[in-house]
């Protein structure tokens, strides 16, 4: 249970021994770390990202005694995964990561494989669970990156293919453009009448594969909502960069949903502050704090505030997160018979998204 720190808890799963019993006044997040513990900053964004969604409920959770707890799972190491939907978990959160997307190609030496020797023996259970969310109409992944790498494999939807010299690794902020049926998409459609163009999002870039479509028809229930753009301004390109796998029951939110960018990163001084805090625990050095700093500066805009990288960051991760998170405080509440005045259905008609919160004059 979250207290007696607080509403808001995260727990770190490297054996099977870590896993923190289930509590019924606890709502758990599973994420799926695929860090490979090499250093960086998208798992804990994650983490912040759901602490945030819980400081905007923070007055019902205390109120009612509930608390939000984010359980990280140590992936591509230590083989943990989450159990399945329709126990502890409903949502479920999958971070970036190094290397290829398929494991088998990380001997330590392939182009690639960025010098990791890997196990793949976790990936079995992770199709398993990802067919467990799929078939689940109450349960949710949402993924960035590496993870939607993975989940492309997973529904064999596109090949990792590693971005040729003259492409280069994707970093920094970048394009990508809508297709038309992410423009008619009831939740994308939302962004694209915040863009200027309709078709055009920013987002932050850090990869060094691209995912190429398979051939032949999708399955009905898939449906792309965004390729890369061949430059800023420039048309768009033939690799896949968001893909709905499943939608929610209310025919809106995205309910199994990847992006090939990494939405969780936006808010520069919200990154300063992480890097100032892994610094001071000793889990980065001074130079990797250094050079990290120093790409944020160079890469990201001076002001935070940039309309479009906080448009593509609510649509594309803390709208979801935020919806299928307060579902399910929602339906505990109501479980346990407590008083909760929280609709999730406000953020799917746009009304309680993070931007919507930030322009309100309330």
């Amino acid at each position: 249970m979250p207290r007696p720190g607080g509403p808001f808890a995260t727990v770190r799963v490297e054996r099977p021994g870590d896993v923190p019993p289930a509590e019924e006044r606890s709502i758990d997040v599973a994420v799926l770390d695929m860090n490979y513990g090499w250093p960086n900053l998208g798992h804990d964004s994650l983490v912040h990202a759901v602490m945030d969604a819980a400081c905007d409920i923070l007055t019902g959770l205390e109120e009612n005694g509930l608390g939000i707890r984010v359980v990280s799972y140590e992936v591509r190491k230590s083989g943990m995964i989450p159990e399945a939907p329709r126990g502890r978990y409903g949502l479920y959160l999958g971070t970036g990561g190094p290397g290829h997307l398929d494991p088998r190609c990380n001997d330590g030496s392939s182009p690639g494989s960025q010098g990791i020797a890997e196990d793949p023996s976790w990936e079995a259970g992770l199709f398993r669970l990802f067919d467990a969310i799929r078939e689940d109409p109450e349960a949710a992944l949402l993924s960035v990156c590496h993870s939607f790498g993975v989940m492309c494999r997973w529904t064999g939807v596109a090949r990792p293919v590693l971005r040729p010299p003259e492409k280069g690794k994707s970093t920094g902020i970048q394009e990508n453009i809508l297709t038309e049926e992410g423009r008619r998409h009831p939740w994308f459609r939302q962004l694209a009448a915040e863009l200027p163009d309709g078709r055009r999002l920013r987002v932050v870039d850090h990869r060094l594969f691209d995912l190429m479509p398979a051939p032949g028809a999708l399955p009905a229930t898939f449906v792309p909502i965004g390729y890369e753009a061949r430059g800023l301004g420039g048309p768009a390109g033939e690799a896949l960069t968001m893909m709905e796998f499943a939608r929610d029951r209310g025919g809106v939110m995205p309910r199994v949903f990847g992006v090939n960018h990494h939405p969780e990163i936006v808010d520069r001084t919200r990154q300063m502050m992480l890097l100032a805090q892994k610094r001071e625990r000793g889990e980065v050095t001074a130079e990797w704090s250094d050079e990290r700093a120093r790409i944020m500066t160079q890469t990201q805009p001076d002001d935070i505030r940039d309309r479009l990288l906080h448009l593509t960051s609510d649509y594309t991760l803390l709208g979801p997160l935020r919806f299928y998170l307060y579902r399910q405080v929602r339906a505990r509440a109501e479980a346990l018979g407590l008083p909760m005045d929280l609709d999730e259905g406000r953020i799917a008609g746009g009304e309680d998204t993070p931007a919507a919160l930030e322009a309100s004059p309330n």
